[in-house]
């Protein structure tokens, strides 16, 4: 009878794919806490608002440090576009809120702002 061949495993092989596969869920981890953090302020506009006015009061207040304009959807339309006037606050400080909200309120067209965060989405 003949037994079957068994593999010998180094023993220092096991704590090192320990560390690889804890690194990798480590890693996993961080990347959704990071896109769980994100914020952005999402600009209201009146009804009869144009696009090129949103877009002008996009552009004109992209100068605020840490408040950079988030991209605009693909797709542009008038909703997607008076939807998508969005500013990332995920690194801005309350200065940096306070200042986007002054530069904001320069607008007739512009009604409010209303701050969200990944970790609301979905509720």
């Amino acid at each position: 009878m003949r037994l079957p061949l068994r593999r010998w495993r180094s023993p220092k092989a096991a704590p090192a794919a320990a560390a690889a596969a804890l690194a990798v869920v480590l890693t996993g981890c961080a990347k959704m806490d990071a896109a769980l953090s994100q914020q952005w302020m999402t600009v209201h506009f009146t009804p009869n608002t144009t696009v090129a006015t949103a877009l002008h009061v996009r552009a004109a207040c992209s100068h605020v440090q840490n408040v950079p304009p988030m991209a605009l959807p693909r797709k542009q339309s008038m909703i997607t576009t008076m939807g998508g006037v969005r500013f990332d606050t995920t690194n801005a400080s309350p200065a940096n809120l306070a200042q986007l909200q002054t530069c904001l309120q320069q607008f007739k067209a512009v009604v409010g702002v209303d701050p969200q965060s990944a970790g609301d989405e979905g509720t």
